[in-house]
This record gives C-alpha cells, sequence and structure tokens, in this order.
C-alpha cells in the first residue's frame, strides 16, 4: 500500500551541503550574501514545488577552513525572503542555546505576520565553545545543559505566542483602545537559568504557533510539530521515524545528482579534493535523478516528507526543478503548496487553540454549571 504525499523542503544555505560547494557555485564568491542572489535561489525553490525552505544559522561561521561560508542571520534572511516570496514556507534555524527566547519569539512573530502564515522554526543547539564568547554569555557545556536551555526556550517562545488571544487587537477609533488588556496575559516561566514574565511584545502569529522543527534526539517531542529523523539507510530512518513520535516527521536526504556536465561522483570528487563531505548520520543520495525519485516515493511509506540538502545548490537545484519534482507530482507522490495557505495547512496540521482563551472559557463553562 502506497503512502500519502510527500512535502519537500529544501535547505539553502550557503552554496550548498558541501563545505567547498562555493568552488563550483555559479557565481562569485563576492555575490553569495547579495539580496539578488538570495532571492533567486528561493524564487526557483518555490517555483520548483517545494513546500519550505529552510535557512541554516549560527552564532559563527561553519568553520576556520579555506572553504568557511559566508552567512548571514537566519532569522535576517527568512524576513527578506517572506516578501520576495509568496507561497513557500520560511523557516529558518534559531539556536536558543544562547539566545533570549523573548527576542526569538518577538521576531519569528514577526515573521509569521509578515509571511501571513508561512513562517517555521528549526530549533538547533550552539555546541561550539568560542559560540558563547560571541554571545558574551557564560559557557552552556554538555548536551544535557544545550538540551535544558532548547526545551525551556521552545516552552518560553510557544507560551509567548499565546500571550496575545487573537482579537486582543481591536483598533477602536471611537475608543482610542488598540488593544484589550484584559486578553493579555503573563506566561510567568521561571527555569534553571532564567525567569520569564511576558506578555509578548508582538500579537500572537496568524498560525496561532509557528511549525517548530528539529531534531527528536535533542527536542522533546511533545515539543515538535515536524521530527526532522536522521539514517544512513532507508531501515534507520524507518526506526527513526518511528520513534519519533511527533505529528509529523521529515527525513533528512543529502543529494548530489548527475547533470550535463558531470556525473555525481565526479562531482563529489572533485571537491573532496579540497574538502571532505562528512556523512554525519543522514541518508545520501549520489546518482541520477531517476533514483533519487525511486528513493523519495520508498520514503513516502515511512515519513510525512523529505528536507533535501543539495550538494551544490546552483548545480542541484535545476535538476531537482527539472527532474524529479515533476516527476513526483506527475505520479501525486508529492504535493505542490497551495497559493493563501498556511504552512499548518500545507503539512496538514490543525491551528492550536490558545491555551489562555482556552483556559479561560473552560472556567466560564464550569462556573455556568
Amino acid at each position: 500500500m502506497s503512502g500519502p504525499a510527500l512535502r519537500l523542503a529544501v535547505e539553502l544555505d550557503g552554496d550548498g551541503a558541501h563545505p567547498a560547494a562555493w568552488r563550483r557555485a555559479a557565481h562569485s564568491p563576492d555575490h553569495l550574501l547579495t539580496p539578488r542572489r538570495v532571492a533567486r535561489v528561493a524564487a526557483a525553490a518555490e517555483n520548483a514545488g517545494f513546500t519550505l525552505l529552510t535557512l541554516e544559522d549560527g552564532a559563527l561561521p561553519p568553520g576556520a577552513t579555506p572553504d568557511a561560508v559566508g552567512r548571514l542571520g537566519a532569522v535576517e534572511r527568512a524576513a527578506f525572503l517572506a516578501a520576495s516570496t509568496s507561497v513557500i514556507g520560511i523557516a529558518p534555524v534559531v539556536p536558543v542555546t544562547y539566545a533570549e527566547p523573548f527576542h526569538v519569539s518577538s521576531q519569528l512573530a514577526s515573521l509569521d505576520h509578515i509571511s501571513i502564515g508561512r513562517a517555521g522554526w528549526v530549533v538547533s543547539e550552539e555546541a561550539r565553545p568560542e559560540a558563547a564568547r560571541a554571545w558574551d554569555r557564560p559557557l552552556v557545556d554538555g548536551a544535557a545543559a544545550r538540551a535544558r536551555e532548547s526545551r525551556d526556550g521552545i516552552e518560553v517562545v510557544r507560551a509567548l505566542w499565546d500571550s496575545w488571544e487573537d482579537d486582543a487587537v481591536i483598533r477602536s477609533v471611537a475608543t482610542s483602545r488598540y488593544l484589550d488588556r484584559d486578553r493579555l496575559h503573563y506566561v510567568d516561566f521561571t527555569g534553571d537559568t532564567y525567569a520569564v514574565k511576558g506578555p509578548a511584545i508582538v500579537p500572537r502569529p496568524p498560525q496561532g504557533q509557528l511549525v517548530v522543527l528539529g531534531r527528536p534526539d535533542l527536542v522533546p517531542a511533545e515539543q515538535l510539530d515536524v521530527a526532522l529523523v536522521e539514517g544512513r539507510d532507508i531501515a534507520a530512518v524507518t526506526a527513526a521515524a518511528a520513534a519519533a513520535g511527533t505529528p509529523r516527521n521529515f527525513a533528512e536526504v543529502e543529494v548530489a545528482l548527475d547533470t550535463v556536465d558531470a556525473t555525481a561522483e565526479e562531482r563529489v570528487a572533485d571537491l573532496e579534493r579540497h574538502a571532505p563531505w562528512t556523512t554525519g548520520g543522514r541518508l545520501r543520495h549520489i546518482g541520477s535523478a531517476a533514483g533519487l525519485a525511486t528513493l523519495l516515493e520508498q520514503l513516502r511509506d515511512i515519513v510525512d516528507g523529505v528536507r533535501l540538502h543539495p550538494l551544490v545548490l546552483d548545480e542541484d537545484l535545476p535538476e531537482l526543478s527539472r527532474l524529479v519534482l515533476p516527476h513526483l507530482f506527475e505520479r501525486r507522490h508529492a504535493v505542490r503548496p497551495l497559493p493563501g495557505a498556511s504552512l499548518r495547512i500545507h503539512l496538514g496540521l490543525e491551528r492550536p487553540a490558545n491555551r489562555y482563551a482556552a483556559g479561560a472559557a473552560f472556567e466560564a463553562l464550569e462556573e455556568t454549571r
């Protein structure tokens, strides 16, 4: 029995997944961070039919090597792309190891307003000690401490998104009232390392809660909407997806495709002369577009979607757009996002009720009994 249609996501950081991807890019290195180039790549992903694009981030450049990748903040790039796209979802990677959850909440809620409900959040950790110095914060040392910061950070951010009820903003000219203060709530969070009172300074996001994505081995499943599951083969991905315990799960897939100029193996070998493409724990496809389409069709029975990490964006994204996605759409093995729909709708996730409004409604019901 075949599974439902996949939702397709793509990571668009830098020039590609390989640390030396810039060496095969179709632009000069000084154009990597220009608005025109960032918008062009996002437009290519949107026109191809991807449901979601993600943008990697971090407090530091990704490595002190000759192939270090230039990078602007993921939230800033996401805000720019929210205004230059119209359908595709946009999810920046934002670690909360050192960032203030109150600020993260405001930034992401603003992104959801700018994109009219197309925003998500990929939760990650900042493990390098240099990041603590960059943030001028005490070192968060060890996996358990970083997991605590992520757990507390997500809890605070989600509570702050609910601290404004949906109808808190009234904009009454007659009474000169912008909002109903009775529909604003304090979150009153006290964790191991900080406390947050609230409420937020940004109205509740259009989606109520942004779609939160992350690795289930780093973030509790109950805090995630989408688990990003890894595995070096189909069996490992199957086991990880079954154990995720989240409403949706996406498989992480690294991709290098054959092109008209070189085979995938030749392209990888060319880049490997400069830096290794470390395997990590992700599924990897090096070969033809047809082979990738077959792999993705197999994943339909296992996961709800995939996040692709192209070897070199300027080489692999055109092949994905030309040969892979059209094949999946034609066979209805993947689905395009719909204009005017939120990211939650695209992923089949309900818009959550406001925890404070729901509690007030329950208390009012109890009083009438």
